[in-house]
């Protein structure tokens, strides 16, 4: 089963960052966030990804590109023009990487890596999410009811702690409640390549237009999750994101 991940967008909210890089390749412990994903994905046995570029896109082709120079131990003989690697890295992934244009949005750049998809069910996320989402499980429901979409459910912790009244009388404090703003998106799709079908263009929106009209048409279901779940929409999620990997806490490393 092929992996679509969408890493083309411009990531305003982290322009400090984004000036120089595509956010999927803003580091998490010296590691892009997309490489996060895919390690997450391994881990449940998927390895063919797709991944759709856009803002800055030559920044993700050249980590590929120079993957086993800038994970290894390199000697340069510069007398013999030629260069040794040790203890190179060996990811068992196949990534086709595809410019898929700069100001298209979500639902267009899925439809344009239709050729890279093929013919059956594939899995599709977001460029800037971790999750310790059971990969396989979401797969399974995903065959188990037949529809289109399989989306990943998810309750985030809220940004502010709570406060437990009984009228105007305080009876307690709770610290960022998870769920307040009840289930949301998280990525992390099952999808049926019917879908591709149900988008006209460049300028459709993956969220607004075509995940809408399918759930009018009863082609969406939700995958629960309640484990870990963490987008990386600004600063304060990347260095939330940082602290949890520094302290050994990033319940979304999911690998050896």
């Amino acid at each position: 089963m092929k992996v679509v991940i969408l890493a083309g967008g411009l990531g305003s909210r982290l322009a400090e960052e984004t000036h120089l890089r595509p956010k999927p390749m803003i580091e998490i412990g010296g590691r892009p966030i997309l490489w996060h994903i895919m390690k997450i994905y391994e881990t449940h046995g998927l390895t063919d990804f797709v991944v759709c570029l856009g803002y800055k896109g030559h920044v993700i082709k050249d980590f590929f590109a120079n993957y086993a120079l800038y994970s290894a131990d390199v000697t340069f003989d510069l007398g013999k023009d030629t260069i040794e690697f040790h203890q190179k890295a060996r990811e068992p992934w196949r990534v086709t990487l595809v410019e898929t244009g700069l100001q298209t949005l979500t639902g267009g750049r899925l439809k344009r890596v239709r050729e890279y998809v093929g013919d059956d069910d594939f899995c599709m996320t977001y460029g800037d999410g971790v999750a310790n989402v059971d990969i396989k499980s979401s797969i399974a429901f995903h065959r188990s009811h037949g529809r289109m979409v399989s989306l990943t459910a998810v309750q985030p912790l809220g940004r502010y702690g709570a406060i437990d009244l009984d009228g105007v009388k305080v009876k307690r404090f709770v610290e960022k409640p998870r769920g307040d703003v009840g289930w949301i998106n998280g990525g992390f799709f099952v999808l049926s390549p019917r879908v591709l079908d149900h988008i006209e263009g460049d300028r459709s929106s993956w969220e607004t237009h075509v995940l809408e009209h399918l759930a009018a048409d009863d082609q969406v279901r939700a995958f629960q999750h309640d484990g870990f779940w963490q987008a990386m929409d600004t600063q304060r999620d990347r260095d939330h994101l940082e602290d949890l990997w520094k302290s050994g806490q990033a319940s979304w490393k999911v690998w050896d």
